[in-house]
């Protein structure tokens, strides 16, 4: 049963991952068409950096202690992706995202890019842990499949 709240709880987080990567889609789509500005943007998405950070390493801590290992692996490259990003945060901008730079050189495009493949890599992962969850629920059962009143099956026909 251990092994089954591991992948539930990796199955919860991911869905809150999926649900911010589709966030930051709309909001660098509404940033590309102008219906906010580059600040409001900018500020609502840093927000969001340091969450999102810390969600994916708690999963691939959990991941790591229950020696789940080739998950561990499936994990570990976003992790690093996404920790590396708040540690190499150029100094004197508001943050990753920052509004006086989002449209120089193609960043929002980049940005856009990014959140695609984010997103993508989380709704794979979201059947990857529901299927693993479901396959440590069905292992985890006791074995008995057995009609627990046979009284109540005796009547049904076959």
């Amino acid at each position: 049963m251990a092994q089954a709240a591991v992948f539930i709880f990796a199955l919860i987080d991911d869905c809150f991952l999926l649900f911010l990567a589709v966030y930051f889609i709309i909001e660098l789509s509404d940033l590309e068409s102008d219906h906010i500005n580059a600040t409001t943007c900018c500020t609502r998405l840093n927000r969001w950096l340091l969450p999102e950070a810390l969600a994916q390493l708690l999963t691939t801590v959990m991941l790591l202690l229950s020696f789940e290992l080739m998950f561990l692996i499936f994990t570990l490259p976003m992790t690093i992706f996404l920790v590396r990003r708040i540690i190499t945060s150029r100094r004197g901008h508001l943050g990753y995202y920052d509004p006086t730079e989002i449209y120089n050189r193609g960043l929002l495009k980049s940005h856009i890019k990014e959140s695609m493949i984010k997103m993508a890599y989380y709704l794979f992962g979201f059947f990857i842990f529901l299927f693993s969850m479901i396959m440590a629920l069905v292992q985890s059962g006791n074995g008995d499949t057995s009609v627990p009143n046979p009284s109540l099956a005796e009547g049904l026909p076959l």
